[in-house]
């Protein structure tokens, strides 16, 4: 499973630096995410702090090479995705679509690996 851990980086990288970036300067964050909505001061800042936090995490599934935890990384994506695309109907801010951009690139990126890995394993 060394690719998928690799892939992994790319997931922990976007999480963090947008995590950190929506918890402390978010009006920023959200500009360089072509956000055209309004979404206060706080509630970027919270979604900033689950963010970094769940890089963190990824960090730590990638440090201890927990390999029965990375297609846990696809399903939870999937659902982001789900999610992203329901705000993006939703309200039509281009903040959903930069996103969901962001996340399927992860997302292919450690499904391609993930099969490589298997059929490497087989």
């Amino acid at each position: 499973m060394n690719k998928t851990r690799y892939s992994l980086f790319y997931l922990a990288t976007y999480l963090l630096i947008l995590g950190f970036g929506l918890l402390l300067v978010p009006r920023t964050t959200l500009q360089m995410l072509q956000a055209t909505g309004e979404y206060g001061d706080i509630f970027p800042r919270i979604a900033g702090m689950l963010m970094s936090g769940l890089g963190m995490t990824v960090i730590g599934i990638i440090r201890s090479q927990v390999a029965e935890l990375y297609p846990a990384t696809l399903f939870i994506r999937i659902y982001f995705l789900i999610c992203i695309g329901v705000f993006y109907v939703r309200t039509g801010d281009p903040l959903f679509v930069v996103m969901a951009v962001i996340v399927s690139i992860g997302f292919v990126l450690t499904l391609g690996s993930f099969l490589a890995d298997r059929s490497k394993a087989a």
